[in-house]
């Protein structure tokens, strides 16, 4: 549930123009309509036909008050299951938010120097994710020595699984009631299942990227997005429930369906009818997912057995990466409408562009010493005080300092590998320095091209 940071790009304020920095010419080739082809007639090949992977200034600070939305529903079903029995859908919608942003990113970048610095965007992961994990991990192993809280006695299972992002993949393979041994981090599998995602799927996406035109990614991601639902139902009996919550192969698809929109928005230029379809029924369409996405929150419980329980967990995962997708279509395309707006009051957004990540990771280890204190007559407020507080201080004593030093980090080799850095490229105009490389980790920021972007995660 790595969601909750700000990413920082620098674009050519062209891109939303055909034929503009951004646009669908490649080198050797001209724009006709949608389609780059070259001068000989023949599509262009290796992703040159997404023109827009960048629009505007890049800012969504609704996504950023949906976030903070999300984590807070994850927060109370954690404390208060009875009262939101669909609470944890928060991280459907992470996953989803997720899979949308980094995909952007990772497409903007490649738009623009003709590569994505792989070694760059994960080390920017790592720093961004890693210190703050383990940071709350270090602190339980603290507790577990100097203390004999019945919640950190064994608490060292757990401390190893979760800072090694294996989760997840332990809790699949258990049947029946989850081991008490991982009860005090078993919210970070959903850690897990995104990074072992940002494993597979950019190497994926740049492979695809370099192979085949844009049409050909578009079908490729629409497909992988269907595999886990099919997966899922080859998988379900009443005794797999574990093994399809927590496998990132089965969960895949919410992250997917979030990428599949950043490609189909990049895809678009900003004049293109299409773009403006797509607004319009994001737009008709964001009430009600978000109407929908309530109902599930208050009526589907995510534990125990009931009758939602087998359509849930094969057709509901991908139906609320749906409609997740769907309000931030609406968020992305329409800044102006009521819903955006709503979520875009700047508390909402301060909370979710930059402690979204930090309430995640501290409320549940939190939660069980609030418990073990005996706080049980406050046990609510003092576990959003206390997850708010330590929050706050992984943001500005670990998680921004970092990211600022992600800022300072350059792809390795670029104006070796990089057609654009060495010869003017025909989408960057003669006497412009090609953009910088998109900062595909938390906060990177280039050095060249436009103003800073910020793609908010």
């Amino acid at each position: 549930m790595d969601s909750a940071r700000t990413e920082e790009v620098t674009h050519q304020d062209r891109a939303d123009r055909p034929g503009g920095a951004g646009g669908a010419r490649g080198a050797g080739g001209i724009a006709l309509g949608l389609i780059p082809v070259r001068v000989d007639g023949r599509p262009e090949r290796g992703g040159r036909g997404f023109p827009s992977a960048v629009r505007g200034d890049g800012r969504v600070p609704g996504v950023d008050g949906l976030r903070a939305l999300a984590v807070v529903l994850v927060m109370t079903y954690h404390l208060e299951p009875d009262l939101l029995p669909g609470g944890a859908l928060g991280v459907d919608v992470f996953f989803a938010i997720s899979g949308y942003v980094i995909t952007r990113l990772l497409v903007a970048e490649f738009g623009r120097s003709g590569d994505v610095a792989m070694r760059a965007f994960y080390w920017r992961r790592w720093l961004r994710l890693v210190p703050a994990l383990l940071a709350v991990c270090a602190t339980c192993a603290v507790l577990a020595l100097t203390t004999r809280l019945p919640s950190f006695e064994r608490a060292w299972t757990a401390i190893a699984v979760s800072a090694t992002f294996l989760m997840n993949i332990v809790r699949a393979t258990q049947s029946g009631t989850y081991s008490s041994d991982l009860s005090l981090l078993s919210h970070t599998w959903s850690l897990g299942v995104e990074e072992q995602f940002y494993l597979l799927w950019p190497p994926l996406l740049l492979l695809l990227l370099r192979r085949v035109g844009a049409r050909a990614v578009l079908l490729w991601t629409t497909t992988l997005c269907l595999l886990p639902l099919i997966w899922r139902a080859v998988l379900w009996n009443p005794t797999a429930a574990h093994r399809i919550y927590n496998g990132m192969d089965t969960r895949a698809d919410q992250l997917l369906t979030g990428a599949l929109l950043a490609l189909v928005v990049a895809r678009l230029h900003a004049d293109d009818p299409r773009l403006a379809a797509l607004r319009r029924w994001a737009g008709r369409l964001a009430w009600p997912a978000l109407a929908l996405l309530a109902l599930i929150v208050a009526v589907v419980p995510m534990t125990g057995t009931s009758a939602w329980t087998m359509p849930w967990y094969t057709v509901g995962f991908l139906v609320a990466a749906v409609l997740s997708a769907t309000l931030v279509a609406s968020l992305e395309l329409g800044p102006r409408t009521r819903l955006s707006r709503a979520l875009s009051l700047a508390p909402l957004v301060w909370v979710g562009r930059n402690l979204s990540y930090g309430l995640y990771l501290w409320h549940y280890p939190l939660t069980r010493l609030m418990k073990d204190l005996g706080l049980d007559a406050w046990h609510g407020p003092a576990t959003f005080a206390a997850s708010l507080a330590a929050a706050v201080a992984s943001h500005y004593l670990i998680e921004r300092p970092l990211t600022r030093r992600g800022r300072q980090v350059r792809p390795p080799g670029k104006d070796a590998r990089t057609p654009a850095a060495r010869t003017p490229d025909a989408r960057t105009p003669a006497g412009h320095t090609p953009a910088g490389h998109v900062a595909d980790g938390r906060g990177g920021q280039g050095v060249q091209g436009g103003g800073p972007v910020r793609c908010e995660r």
